[in-house]
């Protein structure tokens, strides 16, 4: 019985690390199967390359590290034959790559405004769904899935081995040591960040508004475990960015993190680009980014976006909803991989339906940086449980609290699995160019909103596999949605940023149903 797996790519590392440096990632991944054990964890570690492993659970071993298709078809072949209740990535994306998915909203006519061509995720690796490159595929997710990324184009092995000790080491805390947060927001979202940090830690009286607060941040407050950001980030760059009109100063910046943080940081970052795993070297001088800096520092886990991500400035959706919920889930006692997982599921059924362009967006881009088995607050010990069911000892402490977490796997893939039959969503690609009177009430629809001549994407709803159809009394009262519309127009700003507006409406029998605005974070 596997609780746990640790895949990675053998090759891929050797290439990297040479012999000696494989052989003390070996020690360190043993080291962490060894503490699982202590925490009542069967761990296993499993080289998606080994053809021999692979054989025996009935999977094709992966013969390009860079295949996303085949590092996917692996991972749900050990899924399958071992039904393990987390799984970790253990490598950066050029050990285990991410799954290139569309980007709905990227407009090939307009390059220029939301500029990513896909979305890097893995969220493909938390579903059942086979290969596919369209996000609506995968709003069923049904696994714990989380990553231990090294560092990418990396050949010292340091930087990977600290993680698995840090993963092999952690100590789960009672809750008030993570109700103290580091929150920062960007001026022109500061009343969207309050009600996330009301809605995590029932206050925002410790909100940072950049600018005018900018850094270094003391060291007290950088101390403190629990961190959310909601500022501009920018590709390729290890800094977030505040905005109050047409300023953006450096809010936060990789550079000055080092020593600072404490171990245990659990954080959720808003921000576009938070959790890209560049290559260092691309920057001089090198720089990693702020994710694989929080894990150097012995963060346990790391919420963030690989591409550009959206919300609004005064409300809480899209990037808001999935970071609030995952720390809301994080500090109530789940592991970090389940936090994700539920907090995925929660944003599909509270989706506006059929779930959108940018929802679906959103969906993909957040990706967990972290064991996802790590337990940073203290959940109610089973031992009382366990008494009641005649175990005894650690061993029927263990068993029990096995059994429970069982338990819930089972449940959390029954939702997941309904979510992806019963949901309806967009199509991941437009459809035609709207014209006519739907056209013009969109450009009326832009234009009180402040937009000029933004770039109009058209999607048509896509019903589910298993969604039993509607009664006709049911469609006349409340009309399916024909279309979703997204206005999106990129605003002045620095080179670098991805000052976005965008504009989603519904359209149902012809009339304009609902709107939600939100800006490129």
């Amino acid at each position: 019985m596997s609780d746990k797996v640790i895949l990675s790519n053998g090759s891929a590392l050797l290439t990297k690390y040479k012999p000696a440096g494989v052989k003390a990632i070996s020690a360190a991944v043993n080291a962490l199967i060894v503490a699982d054990k202590k925490r009542g964890l069967n761990t296993q570690y499993i080289e998606l390359d080994d053809s021999g492993a692979m054989e025996k659970l009935k999977g094709a071993a992966v013969t390009n590290a860079n295949d996303a298709n085949q590092n996917k078809q692996a991972i749900d072949a050990v899924y399958k034959a071992l039904a393990p209740d987390y799984i970790v990535l253990l490598g950066a994306i050029d050990v285990i790559p991410h799954v290139p998915l569309v980007n709905p909203l990227y407009n090939p006519n307009k390059p220029d405004d939301d500029s990513d061509k896909s979305v890097p995720s893995d969220l493909p690796y938390a579903c059942e769904s086979g290969y596919s490159a369209k996000i609506e595929d995968f709003t069923g997710p049904t696994r714990v899935v989380g990553r231990l990324p090294d560092i990418a184009g990396a050949s010292d092995p340091g930087y990977l081995t600290a993680l698995l000790a840090t993963a092999a080491s952690y100590q789960s805390r009672p809750r008030s040591a993570y109700a103290k947060y580091l929150g920062i927001s960007a001026s022109v979202w500061k009343k969207s960040t309050a009600l996330s940090l009301e809605a995590i830690f029932g206050n925002s009286a410790d909100e940072k508004v950049a600018p005018p607060s900018l850094p270094p941040w003391s060291t007290s407050l950088l101390a403190r475990r629990a961190h959310f950001i909601n500022c501009h980030g920018a590709d390729t760059d290890p800094h977030f960015y505040g905005q109050k009109g047409n300023n953006f100063p450096i809010s936060y910046d990789a550079s000055q993190l080092t020593g600072k943080l404490s171990e245990g940081v659990v954080a959720a970052m808003e921000c576009c680009y938070g959790a890209e795993l560049y290559e260092p070297s691309k920057l001089q001088p090198p720089q990693p980014g702020i994710a694989n800096t929080y894990l150097a520092n012995q963060a346990y886990g790391y919420l963030g976006s690989t591409t550009i991500a959206y919300g609004p400035s005064d409300s809480n959706d899209w990037a808001d909803l999935l970071c609030r919920n995952f720390l809301i889930n994080a500090f109530s006692g789940a592991s970090l991989g389940r936090a994700l997982l539920e907090a995925r599921q929660k944003y599909i059924q509270d989706a506006p339906t059929p779930i959108g362009p940018v929802d679906l967006k959103t969906l993909a881009q957040f990706n967990l940086l972290g064991d996802p088995s790590v337990v940073p607050v203290a959940a109610p010990p089973p031992l009382a449980t366990a008494k009641l069911l005649g175990a005894r000892g650690a061993a029927g402490v263990a068993a029990v609290g096995r059994a429970s977490r069982v338990a819930r796997r089972k449940d959390l893939r029954l939702n997941g699995l309904s979510l992806a039959r019963t949901w309806p969503t967009v199509t991941s690609r437009p459809t035609r160019s709207v014209t006519g009177a739907v056209l013009r009430k969109l450009n009326a629809m832009a234009k009180q909103m402040g937009m000029s001549n933004p770039s109009i994407l058209t999607f048509k709803s896509r019903k589910p596999a298993g969604a039993a159809p509607a009664s006709k009394a049911l469609v006349a009262r409340v009309p399916d949605v024909d279309a979703v519309h997204v206005m999106i127009q990129r605003q002045p700003a620095e080179e670098h940023l991805n000052l976005l507006v965008a504009l989603v409406v519904r359209e149902s029998a012809g009339q304009m149903t609902a709107v939600r605005k939100g800006f490129g974070r």
